[in-house]
């Protein structure tokens, strides 16, 4: 079987994010973390789909045709390790997810913010070229972010510096911005 990539899509008009490929080719696993069990998604290529936090916005939810099988989550698991015990600061893992083009280029932003710093919601909608206006989406488009903590969008913070929303609750974007140090315990 050739591989293909399994992106996520997503419905503008509902916010459902769906796979790209049939249900039978989504493998899954669980990770312990201190976050919680996190549920990983991959397609046949192995490239990470989504990565969802227990009890969050959106999460996606294990479905019967899916495939369990840890082996294409070997480099996730390790590198989540890593990050959780201080090692890594930025993952190097293939990642698949689509949405509309405002919302891949909003992700493309979230990448690029180092770990330790945050920005702000203006600041991501500055950096994609959107005016002021577009905050709103801009955050609507973070909300929609499939693979928390490895796609960074906890470093995102209101313009005032408040913790603003994260899909996965305030008490875990607290948790990784004080990991990452821009929190003090």
């Amino acid at each position: 079987m050739t591989p293909t990539t399994a992106p996520l899509t997503t419905n503008t008009t509902t916010g459902t994010t769906t796979s790209g490929t049939a249900a039978a080719d989504t493998y899954w696993t669980r990770v312990e973390s201190p976050l919680g069990t996190l549920l990983l998604t991959a397609g046949p290529d192995g490239a990470l789909t989504s990565l969802s936090v227990p009890g969050q916005k959106g999460g996606r939810a294990v479905r019967d045709d899916w495939r369990q099988d840890p082996g294409p989550f070997r480099a996730a698991e390790e590198q989540l390790a890593a990050y959780f015990a201080g090692e890594l600061k930025d993952f190097r893992l293939p990642l698949s997810a689509a949405g509309t083009p405002f919302r891949e280029k909003v992700w493309a932003a979230l990448d690029d913010i180092p770990h330790g710093e945050t920005v702000s919601y203006g600041e991501i909608a500055a950096r994609i070229g959107a005016p002021r206006a577009a905050v709103r989406a801009v955050g609507g488009a973070i909300g929609a972010n499939p693979l928390l903590i490895v796609r960074p969008c906890h470093r995102v913070i209101g313009a005032d510096g408040s913790l603003t929303g994260y899909a996965g609750g305030l008490d875990r974007k607290i948790h990784l911005l004080t990991h990452e140090g821009v929190l003090r315990p």
